[in-house]
């Protein structure tokens, strides 16, 4: 747990979290080189500096969702 939320932390950083928001649910990806990675991906979601938003839990893409975890697990990085 960090900042109030569920955390993949490596080295006690944070990598990704996950948030429950009135409006939607949040995926915190705070590592710029998976985002960057992704970039075509997440071109058509709903997406922030660092969060992608799903509206609904019907709308989550668990593809993608398991793929950017995955990217993140593989190889440590830079936090941004």
């Amino acid at each position: 747990m960090a900042y109030g939320m569920p955390t993949y932390q490596r080295g006690g950083v944070a990598e990704v979290a996950f948030a429950s928001q009135k409006q939607y649910l949040s995926l915190y990806l705070l590592r710029g080189d998976v985002r960057d990675a992704f970039a075509e991906r997440l071109a058509g979601q709903d997406m922030g500096k660092s969060c992608l938003r799903f509206r609904r839990s019907a709308g989550v893409d668990f593809d993608l969702v398991r793929d950017l975890l995955r990217a993140t697990a593989a190889v440590p990085g830079p936090v941004c």
